[in-house]
């Protein structure tokens, strides 16, 4: 009997956590409408509720809502911890973007070694790495300086 309520319990709290990530997953999917419809006031508490309950493609898009100043006053060094978080869940663009705070130095110290680290993670992450590649490859050719830093950064 004992084992039994265990299962059952066990059981439940697998499908909580189910649960919770779906609406983690659809409150992000609301936000990023509203991001993507450049709404960002409306966009924003949205991501931070996601953001803060680990979802990575949040914790990115609220990075770059403070490095740009979409919805709220820009503010590197919030962009910079929010992109950490992304990038240490393996998140490519968030690696990509936490790469470029190193570069820069923007919300943190400028780190050449660490930047090339993270860019490099970027680039060959096997989910979005492409993507990133051909985004800094495309800016390159259109003559943006940072992605041919970052080409320079990555031989």
């Amino acid at each position: 009997m004992r084992l039994r309520t265990i299962a059952i319990a066990l059981l439940a709290l697998t499908m909580s956590i189910t649960v919770g990530a779906q609406n983690i997953d659809k409150i992000y999917d609301e936000a990023k409408a509203l991001y993507d419809a450049k709404n960002y006031k409306a966009a924003l508490p949205k991501l931070k509720v996601a953001a803060e309950k680990g979802h990575k493609k949040a914790q990115y898009r609220l990075g770059r809502c403070y490095d740009k100043g979409h919805g709220v006053a820009e503010d590197n060094k919030v962009a910079f911890e929010w992109y950490q978080k992304s990038a240490a869940q393996g998140y490519a663009k968030g690696q990509y973007a936490l790469g470029k705070c190193y570069m820069k130095g923007k919300g943190t110290t400028a780190d050449q070694e660490k930047a090339k680290l993270w860019l490099k993670k970027a680039v060959k992450n096997p989910k979005g790495g492409l993507k990133v590649k051909e985004k800094i490859k495309k800016e390159a050719k259109e003559g943006d300086k940072d992605a041919k830093n970052i080409q320079n950064l990555l031989k």
